[in-house]
C-alpha cells in the first residue's frame, strides 16, 4: 500500500469509492470531485494497493474558516491554499478493505502534512458512532455541527496542533 495526492485521471476511481462508502444524499458526485480536482488536488490523499486500485481516500480544502459548513463541500471558491485550517470532507475506505488500519494511515498522512505545511489544525465532522474512532487520533468533540448534510446528525471534530 501506498499513499500519493490525487490528479484528474483519479476522477473515476474517487467517485467510485465514494459510491461504496456513502449513501446517495450523503455522496459526493463526479461533478464535485471534478472541481475540486480542479483546483486542490494536492488536498486528496489517495491509497493506493500494490497493483494501483483505489483502496481509501481523505479529501477537503483548506480555509480560514474555522468551522465545516456544508457551501464548502460544492463551492470550491472557500478554498484557500495559504489557510489556517485543513478541512476533511470524507474518509473513504472500500468495504472490502475496511478494519485493517488503512483509512487511520491515511489520516496520519493528512495530519503529518497539515502539520507541514503550517496549518492550525484539521476539522471534519462525523456521525456520533464515530466520535471514539477519531477522538483516538486526537480530535476532540465541538458538540453537533451546524451540518444538515444528507439531513442526517454530524458532530464536528477539530485536531489542534
Amino acid at each position: 500500500m501506498h499513499i500519493r495526492t490525487a490528479v484528474m485521471a483519479d476522477l473515476p476511481a474517487v467517485t467510485a469509492v465514494e459510491a461504496a462508502c456513502f449513501p446517495a444524499a450523503e455522496a459526493a458526485t463526479e461533478a464535485d470531485f471534478a472541481k475540486r480536482l480542479a483546483v486542490y488536488p494536492n488536498h486528496f490523499w489517495l491509497m493506493e494497493d500494490d497493483n494501483g486500485t483505489l483502496v481509501s481516500f481523505v479529501n477537503g480544502l483548506v480555509t480560514d474558516e474555522p468551522h465545516l459548513r456544508d457551501e464548502m463541500y460544492a463551492d470550491v471558491s472557500f478554498h484557500d491554499e495559504n489557510g489556517a485550517w485543513q478541512m476533511i470532507f470524507g474518509v473513504n475506505t472500500l468495504p472490502e478493505y475496511r478494519r485493517l488500519g488503512l483509512a487511520e494511515q491515511v489520516l496520519r498522512q493528512v495530519i503529518a502534512d497539515a502539520k507541514a505545511q503550517g496549518r492550525k489544525g484539521c476539522v471534519l465532522t462525523c456521525k456520533d458512532k464515530l466520535l471514539h474512532y477519531y477522538g483516538k487520533l486526537g480530535f476532540v468533540n465541538e458538540g453537533v455541527s451546524q451540518s444538515t448534510h444528507g439531513g442526517v446528525v454530524w458532530y464536528e471534530m477539530r485536531l489542534t496542533f
